[in-house]
């Protein structure tokens, strides 16, 4: 066991003059500034509720600066220290978030509101018993780790842990059993991911210890001495070491270890073995530069001490399949005690470390997720900068989960890509709960079916006996789904229906696009069943009412068709080779400058023509602009053909919208938060209110990217309550 020396006195509790102790210890490593400023933090935690009885039997300012102790031995900053001193202030005091911020700095807020919501999380998550433990032990880590944006929060929570365990000798027998299951299961792995290597192991003893007494007690006794000569003998090795590679002129970085009494065990129970069979009680690894340098290391240490048969592996040479790479060898050491070895180079340590072969996954045989990995490889590369005494000013304490991880009323935890809704929520569930969701509770709130959840939040999923999947919710623009996978059970509960109502439901739906973005050109709706495979146009209508073609891409594929083609008007100049310029292609003319028409105001894809002014270049028509219908043939010979560029620039285009809609108030704020929430910039509104009918008719211009965007805005405000009919104007 470790022996854990404190500043606190015994008890368990903590006044003024046990304060002003623990401070006094602290200083005599740190500022007198951040002295002052861990005794506001524990002035603050004694009025939010410090000398209040936790459940573990000492107060709870005692709690927090026992792991606070335990941090500072870990050398984390005063924030992280003030952060657990204040733990629990957030619970029943009262003490407020924005009290936090102003007195300790919004990072210190965070953390303590953090672990606010950590603990009632595992708390309410340790009271329930669940079918796989294994998989929801591993669903609760990854729980703590996306709660925790900061990763200080993260150690905290380890910190705290490791203090309960080492009192949890004076709990009830029931109670201990518990904390030591979590601890081994949850906070023990946790710890080895983050490379907490020293916290890991007096969390796997102390689990072990209270687990396993009779099997604990025998290992302790059979280790021949304390964990202290252990690590005197590693000592003693590494010196012997160092002074036989330099003689050699090998520059080496060399560390050792005892094996901690839970790792022999295990190590007993996986190979069914005696104590005398594991040779690794003792172990050192050496890291050189190169491959040459380890086999030069491996005949040092052979020639050093006595090799033991059959205790070698040269996994440099064959590699293990994650790509693992190293040299062990086992040796009778000083003292005739057994040594393992273990040599490789310093990339082959970073891939055994922080690659796809590292430790943390090896040992716990857990699943792979890129993303997740990224962010534990993230966290232990921040604790590696502190440790080694970098700079950190640059190196922020965030990094963005691309995963979150909430609960279910039962406490089970789901995971779900950044962004997720309630309703992606329910369709984690099981796709009959998203196919019947009708609402949803966050945390016992009624929430909107699109509002992103947050890790550690609990959802409840309000069902419908008869309820059925709307369209609106296959809309990527509505924001009601964000995984791919509640996407595509929308989409085949849709694709089951009756397939003339499909068809009915896509015709009107492409008709109705084609008339409000006053689409020229019609679609060939045969050439676009032919790009999607599809057997015949009423499989077009079917696929737009399924939802899995855009009635907006349909209706603009008519003109895209006719570029590919390059149709051209009945011109008489000769056409070349397409030149680009700008947003337009211009045939047979270089160096124009192209302008958009004011009278009907042409956007992406629009079926377009250009004319030759006399000194302003080529202006770009609508093709049915009534200015160039009304042309007199005289000036139709000044028309050339043009198209849009594939190439063009990120550019707006004006463009008049028509909106008819029920007289009320409120009804023009509505429709501009609409623009303003889209970036849209409006250049004019005109309005028109007919009393007799108590209606209103409006016009904008408002300037767009393309169609596309065109689109999505006519369908928002077609939305809003009262708005009978938007279109564009041409």
């Amino acid at each position: 066991m470790v022996s854990v020396t404190t500043s606190l006195p015994e008890g368990t509790s903590v006044d003024q003059q046990g304060i002003d102790a623990w401070l006094e210890a602290y200083g005599q490593e740190s500022s007198r500034e951040d002295v002052d400023y861990l005794r506001d933090a524990c002035e603050l935690a004694l009025d939010a509720g410090g000398d209040v009885f936790l459940p573990a039997g000492e107060t709870r300012l005692r709690h927090g600066l026992s792991v606070a102790e335990i941090l500072f031995g870990m050398r984390l900053d005063r924030e992280t220290l003030a952060a657990a001193i204040l733990l629990g202030s957030l619970t029943d005091s009262a003490i407020t978030l924005e009290q936090l911020k102003e007195r300790f700095g919004k990072s210190v807020a965070i953390m303590v509101d953090d672990l606010t919501r950590i603990d009632a999380l595992t708390g309410l998550s340790s009271e329930t018993k669940h079918v796989d433990e294994a998989e929801h032990a591993e669903n609760l880590r990854r729980l703590l780790l996306g709660i925790a944006e900061d990763v200080r929060v993260v150690l905290i929570v380890v910190g705290e842990r490791l203090h309960l365990m080492r009192i949890a000798r004076e709990l009830p027998e029931e109670t201990r059993l518990r904390l030591a299951q979590e601890t081994r299961a949850i906070y023990a792995p946790l710890a080895n991911r983050l490379g907490i290597w020293q916290v890991k192991w007096e969390l796997e003893d102390l689990s072990l210890r209270f687990l396993n007494p009779v099997d604990y007690k025998r290992l302790a006794s059979q280790l021949d001495g304390r964990r202290e000569d252990r690590e005197q003998f590693i000592n003693e090795v590494i010196e012997l070491l160092d002074g036989e590679f330099r003689k050699q002129g090998i520059e080496a970085d060399i560390s050792g270890r005892p094996k901690h009494i839970y790792s022999i065990w295990r190590k007993m129970q996986r190979k069914a073995v005696d104590i005398e069979q594991i040779f690794d009680l003792r172990a050192v690894r050496v890291l050189v530069s190169d491959i040459s340098q380890c086999y030069e290391v491996l005949g040092i240490v052979h020639g050093l001490w006595k090799h033991i048969p059959g205790e070698f592996d040269d996994y440099i040479a064959t590699p293990k399949a994650n790509m693992y790479q190293s040299i062990h060898t086992a040796v009778i050491g000083p003292e005739d005690k057994t040594l393992e070895v273990q040599i490789r180079t310093q990339d082959m340590h970073h891939h055994s470390e922080l690659g796809v072969a590292a430790h943390w996954r090896y040992k716990e045989n857990a699943k792979h997720d890129a993303d997740f990995e990224l962010r534990v490889v993230w966290m232990r590369h921040w604790l590696e900068l502190k440790d080694n005494g970098d700079h950190l000013e640059h190196i922020d304490t965030e990094m963005e989960a691309t995963r979150i991880y909430v609960l279910t009323p039962q406490s089970k935890v789901v995971e779900l890509p950044k962004g997720s809704t309630p309703l992606d929520f329910a369709y984690a569930v099981h796709t009959d709960v998203g196919h019947r969701c009708k609402g949803a509770k966050v945390d016992g709130h009624i929430v909107q079916l699109t509002r992103p959840l947050k890790s550690g939040e609990i959802v409840e999923v309000l069902t419908s006996k008869n309820g059925t999947p709307s369209r609106d919710w296959i809309n990527p623009h509505l924001g009601y789904l964000k995984s791919s996978r509640a996407r595509s059970r929308v989409r085949q509960w849709f694709k089951h229906l009756d397939y003339e109502h499909y068809v009915e439901l896509g015709r009107a739906a492409l008709d109705r696009e084609i008339v409000r973005l006053s689409v020229i050109e019609k679609p060939d709706l045969e050439k676009v069943a032919e790009r999607h495979n599809l057997k015949q146009v009423d499989d077009v209508y079917a696929a737009i009412g399924r939802g899995e073609l855009s009635p907006v891409q349909v209706a603009g594929s008519g003109i895209r068709e006719k570029q590919q083609e390059q149709t051209e008007l009945p011109l008489e100049k000769a056409r070349t080779k397409a030149q680009i310029k700008g947003e337009v292609v211009v045939d047979g003319v270089d160096d124009l400058m192209t302008t958009m028409a004011r009278c009907c105001k042409p956007v992406p894809y629009d079926s377009i023509v250009g004319y030759v002014t006399r000194g302003r270049g080529v202006t770009v028509h609508r093709r049915n602009c009534s200015n160039i219908r009304a042309m007199d043939e005289d000036e139709l010979g000044r028309l050339v053909e043009v198209g849009w560029s594939d190439q063009h620039e990120e550019s707006t285009y004006p463009v008049d919208i028509r909106i008819l809609a029920a007289d009320r108030k409120g009804l023009l704020r509505d429709i501009s938060s609409i623009f303003t929430s889209d970036e849209v910039d409006v250049i004019s509104v005109t309005t028109h209110s007919d009393r007799k009918a108590d209606t209103a008719t409006m016009q904008f211009t408002v300037e767009v990217n393309d169609m596309e965007q065109l689109s999505r805005l006519l369908t928002k405000v077609e939305q809003l309550p009262d708005v009978m009919d938007v279109k564009r104007v041409v």
